[in-house]
């Protein structure tokens, strides 16, 4: 009788080893899940830096900038660099929109993101037809979410 006991004990042991197993097997998941999540944060913080490090740094960019926000013709030098500068500024707003679309960036800072969207897609009419006119160079999804935030829809 005690082989039968003594066996039942080692199966409830076995079993609660498995339990501990698997909650320690979840923690450590939620553990990798945040350090994931802040390695993002942080990429995606690193890639905004260097894009405005970079607007600074190049020659004459600022000034392509406040031509552009003046509504000033640009030179073709000019357009050059600002559609750069706009290509950049637009992938990393696509990388921002992948990364919440799978779970490693913020609700609230996907949220914050997402006003400072509006505001530059419903700035100004050049503002919208520039994004209209780049939608095609985006996956599906993020054109879905930039289309959702105009005020008024690409022709």
């Amino acid at each position: 009788m005690k082989k039968i006991e003594l066996g039942q004990l080692l199966t409830i042991l076995a079993n609660v080893g498995v339990i501990a197993g698997i909650l320690l097997l979840a923690y450590e998941l939620d553990q990798n899940r945040r350090m994931t999540q802040a390695q993002t944060r942080s990429a995606v913080s690193d890639q905004l830096s260097n894009l405005v490090f970079e607007e600074i740094n190049t020659p004459g960019m600022v000034d392509v900038v406040l031509k552009t926000q003046a509504g000033e013709p640009l030179t073709p030098r000019e357009q050059l660099l600002f559609d750069r500068r706009q290509t950049a500024y637009w992938r990393y707003r696509e990388n921002v929109h992948y990364q919440y679309r799978n779970g490693l960036y913020e609700d609230s800072e996907y949220l914050a993101q997402r006003e400072v969207w509006i505001r530059i897609l419903n700035g100004t009419e050049a503002d919208r037809a520039e994004w209209c006119r780049r939608q095609g160079q985006h996956s599906p999804e993020f054109v879905s979410e930039m289309n959702s935030l105009l005020d008024k829809p690409c022709e």
